[in-house]
């Protein structure tokens, strides 16, 4: 079963629509968004990114979903947990990890953190997961402080080379950060207090 809507207090956590093609597109051709890919993406190919979305999402339950404005509706990008298909070939897995991706005009603004709160409360509160990981080039210090905002935990010793690029490719080490689930709850026990 997909997950439902999610809300948070500014935030609407929700399926991709074809309606969204605009944002994503604006997202996925924006070299600065696009930083620690290995390329922008074409229309085309971000539609496609689109679909595997959907297809996962239908598949597992769950997958990166749209963030949005939740009075207005405007789409801002994308969070969510995902099962990595390469996740065979990585020290770490089986895993599940969450990501985010957001127009730069969004960046800043607390939004990543609000929405991943809301997909980890979800993944270890409804689907009871014991870990979440999420993992970026090394190079990503804003994807890392993100991680870091959301009481992830880092150990050099988990660094990795990311399977899908080359081995040349200047973005292949990756850092890994973890979270388990207890660590969850202390965190959001000490925030709230």
């Amino acid at each position: 079963m997909r997950v439902p809507e999610i809300q948070t207090d500014r935030l609407l956590l929700r399926a991709i629509k074809d309606s969204d093609i605009d944002c994503f597109y604006e997202m996925c051709s924006d070299p600065e968004v696009m930083e620690f890919f290995p390329s922008v993406m074409s229309r085309q190919e971000t539609e496609e990114m689109m679909g595997r979305m959907n297809e996962l999402a239908e598949k597992n339950g769950y997958c990166f979903e749209v963030v949005a404005d939740k009075r207005s509706g405007e789409p801002f990008g994308f969070v969510g947990l995902n099962v990595p298909r390469y996740q065979d070939q990585l020290h770490f897995g089986p895993c599940v990890e969450i990501g985010w991706r957001l127009k730069r005009s969004c960046w800043g603004k607390g939004i990543a953190v609000e929405a991943a709160n809301a997909w980890l409360e979800y993944g270890f509160n409804h689907l009871g997961l014991e870990e979440i990981v999420a993992f970026t080039a090394k190079g990503n210090k804003k994807s890392q402080r993100v991680m870091e905002k959301l009481g992830m935990s880092y150990s050099a010793a988990d660094d990795f080379e990311m399977p899908m690029l080359e081995k040349e490719h200047p973005l292949r080490s990756h850092v890994l950060y973890r979270l388990r689930s207890s660590d969850f709850s202390k965190v959001r026990l000490l925030t709230k207090g």
